[in-house]
């Protein structure tokens, strides 16, 4: 892709006016953004069906990052009984 960084920066915007323009959040924007513009490539290179869109917004990305920083912190928000 010739404007790979066009496209993400395009792309992080786009998920920032979504989410409500939070502040001091711009590297979790521009890694979503990277995320998807890359796997969307990569999935659209690999195979002739269409790549999947891109979600309508970085949240539920970040959700799933946060999950996942979580489980390998080994903590819970589970509590053993």
């Amino acid at each position: 892709m010739p404007n790979l960084d066009e496209a993400i920066r395009e792309r992080a915007y786009y998920l920032w006016i979504a989410d409500g323009q939070p502040e001091g959040q711009a590297d979790n924007y521009w890694l979503n953004a990277q995320r998807e513009i890359l796997t969307t490539s990569v999935e659209s290179s690999g195979s002739n069906a269409p790549a999947a869109a891109p979600t309508d917004t970085g949240l539920v990305a970040m959700k799933s990052a946060k999950k996942a920083k979580g489980a390998r912190s080994g903590k819970s928000k589970t509590r053993a009984a």
